[in-house]
């Protein structure tokens, strides 16, 4: 359950803050009464930055993985540009 910490307690308690983070979940601390920013584990931090699938699946779950495109590269000389 994550619980409010104005700033100046967050400080001063900072292991405590850092301990309900580990075992409780996010912590959310305020400033000037507004909600500010929030303290979680790095478990629960990668749990949110970790991809939902890696590169191979995404592509075989594309909506194009069935088409045959013609991927080649024209193997001409590019086109002249003026500069």
């Amino acid at each position: 359950m994550s619980r409010g910490w104005q700033l100046q307690e967050a400080k001063n308690k900072l292991s405590n803050l850092v301990e309900h983070a580990q075992h409780e979940g996010p912590q959310i601390i305020t400033k000037h009464g507004k909600e500010a920013v929030v303290v979680l584990s790095v478990d629960d931090y990668k749990k949110l930055t970790k991809p939902k699938t890696n590169l191979f699946k995404f592509i075989q779950k594309s909506p194009l993985a069935g088409l045959n495109l013609d991927i080649s590269r024209d193997k001409e000389a590019p086109r002249e540009v003026l500069l």
